[in-house]
């Protein structure tokens, strides 16, 4: 990722996890791990590219998948630091 779209995702999830409760901030520092069909398929992509033989369509998908889980990572992230800031003000 490019450090415009990098810095412009990270803006984006700021604006977002302002607003969060402790309630919502818990919950998105609690997502799960993804889904086992789900990692399959990602591993699938994954070895498919690192070997040069995703289709089209295939890393169009895969590319999809990576940047949703860049955002979801930085969500996960900033969701942990408000969480772990209300309970450390709250001590």
């Amino acid at each position: 990722m490019d450090q415009t779209i990098d810095t412009t995702l990270e803006r984006f999830v700021d604006h977002l996890t302002r607003g969060f409760t402790p309630e919502l901030a818990q919950h998105f520092a609690e997502l799960p791990e993804p889904r086992a069909d789900f990692q399959a398929r990602l591993d699938e992509l994954a070895e498919k590219s690192n070997e040069g033989m995703l289709s089209a369509a295939e890393a169009k998908e895969y590319d999809t998948y990576i940047e949703l889980m860049d955002f979801v990572a930085l969500l996960r992230l900033k969701a942990r630091a408000c969480a772990s800031a209300r309970e450390t003000r709250n001590e």
